[in-house]
């Protein structure tokens, strides 16, 4: 791979003074997706009234896409500010050896030279960092660089990359033991990532007498309309309630520390909803739109505003570094949003590769009003072996189809060739059920959107569409291959070489 060049430019966002550095505080949001009532969610309308006044003291930005539906991948890119199939860590969970700590040096995924993470460079810039939740980062790297405190007395250089350094519990004050109040300058500015479990929490953090029951939402077309289904559907609308309860809690500790006035809030999630089978890991609207609110005290974030564009996630990137005047390196693929050289994109894209022991590769592309997404493996099917399978949604819709009780579109949908190419009018068909690729009136735009995936992956030297190393498979192999859901699953055939 050729070495990224480490040449890079300062730019400062318009207000930004470098004597004035605000804190940065990220709250990293696992697997949520946007149901709450700032995105004109009817359901949890009232619901979230934290994150919504926290949307509406500062900027809400309506269509953010991140650019991987899974969490390693997505992280990775975040940390970095540079798409993952740029960098080699676009398959998930990667840079990891079979005993779940420490990979050896075959095994082990290094950042192209001269690339630092988003943390190194507020470092650089003078600010002290941390991180209360996981890594997941698919490279090798010290974590002794990217976070001033907050390292585990244990650690040790090429540590497993989804350890993180959780707190203790997940309450009040104790859930922010290893953040800004560590810092031995009370007046150093600081960068901290706080990890909330979002949709991963289901139910948990919900107030009392504000949860859903399983018969309160609506199930998707998609979704056979049973039990197991509409709990997994509603478990997410509960979560994003729950998620609410921990950014009031988060806010309500700023305050208390004198901390909120001077802090720059970035709320989103890596990607969006873990619980249903069709949106975590796939390139459906789903699996990649997430929210974002930026709050703070600062001329840029004028409360009650309400951005439509296209947003790729990795502007999170690279706007932090432009709040905290840091070194906006020249690599990024991310822009200041707040930049006067702002310029709002046409498209975003994203991508899922192979997910932990799941060979598959799919592209999409989000314009305006349109979804196209590109299967590399149509012969594979949406529903092939998987770290879900024994859950209660995959057994129910297996035993669907075998006694016929799926409609046809479920049937062709989970367990058929999927096509080549979906291209979809997200205004017209939100659930992305009626595929457009085969229409002619959209044959234009199907081409268009093509030209523009063919054209990144040319650009960009998309690493996805080079098979993965051995070496590598052969880690996710001895990482699964004594458990039963590989062991007796038909798993792909990449990994019949090392049986």
């Amino acid at each position: 791979m050729k070495p990224f060049i480490a040449s890079t430019f300062i730019l400062f966002s318009a207000f930004i003074q470098a004597s004035e550095q605000p804190n940065i505080l990220w709250i990293f949001s696992e697997d949520l997706s946007p149901y709450f009532g700032c995105y004109d969610d009817p359901i949890n309308a009232n619901h979230t009234p934290s994150i919504d006044q926290l949307a509406a003291d500062g900027v809400l930005f309506k269509r953010t896409f991140m650019p991987a539906p899974v969490c390693s991948a997505a992280r990775s890119a975040m940390i970095t500010g540079v798409v993952q199939t740029k960098t080699g860590t676009h398959q998930h969970r990667s840079s990891r050896s079979p005993d779940g700590t420490i990979v050896t040096e075959n095994t082990r995924i290094h950042l192209p030279e001269g690339m630092k993470t988003i943390p190194e460079h507020m470092r650089d810039a003078g600010y002290f960092t941390f991180n209360t939740g996981k890594d997941d980062y698919n490279f090798h790297y010290d974590r002794r660089e990217l976070y001033t405190y907050g390292t585990q007395d244990d650690y040790e250089v090429g540590m497993n990359g989804w350890q993180g350094n959780f707190a203790k519990t997940e309450v009040k004050r104790t859930y922010i033991e290893n953040t800004w109040t560590k810092r031995p300058d009370p007046n150093q500015p600081w960068f901290g990532q706080i990890m909330i479990w979002g949709g991963k929490a289901g139910p948990r953090h919900v107030r009392e007498g504000e949860k859903l029951d399983d018969f309160d939402v609506p199930i998707p077309p998609y979704f056979p309309d049973t039990p197991a289904y509409r709990k997994e559907w509603t478990t997410h609308y509960n979560a994003a309630r729950g998620a609410d309860t921990q950014i009031k809690e988060i806010l309500e500790m700023l305050e208390e520390d004198g901390e909120l006035k001077n802090t720059i809030i970035f709320f989103f999630s890596d990607h969006g909803n873990n619980q249903s089978i069709r949106h975590k890991q796939f390139c459906y609207e789903g699996g990649v739109h997430v929210p974002l609110m930026i709050k703070g005290n600062h001329p840029a974030l004028k409360a009650g505003t309400i951005r439509d564009e296209l947003v790729n996630g990795l502007d999170i990137s690279a706007t932090t570094l432009a709040f905290g005047g840091a070194e906006l390196p020249d690599y990024l693929d991310g822009q200041d949003l707040f930049s006067n050289e702002y310029v709002p994109v046409g498209h975003v894209i994203s991508a899922r590769d192979r997910c932990d022991y799941t060979i598959d590769r799919i592209r999409t592309v989000r314009t305006d009003q349109l979804r196209y997404i590109r299967n590399f493996f149509p012969d594979r099917p949406l529903l092939q072996a998987q770290y879900r399978d024994e859950r209660p949604p995959i057994t129910e819709i297996k035993r669907l189809r075998d006694e016929g009780r799926l409609t046809p579109y479920q049937e062709k949908h989970w367990f058929g060739t999927r096509p080549e190419e979906e291209l979809y009018d997200i205004d017209a068909d939100p659930h992305q059920i009626n595929n457009l690729a085969g229409d002619t009136k959209y044959a234009g735009e199907l081409k268009r959107h093509r030209e523009i995936l063919e054209t990144w992956i040319k650009e960009t030297d998309d690493q996805g569409q080079y098979p993965e190393a051995a070496v590598q498979l052969k880690a996710t192999f001895d990482l699964w291959k004594d458990k039963p859901i590989f062991k007796n699953a038909e798993v792909n055939p990449e990994y019949d070489q090392f049986r």
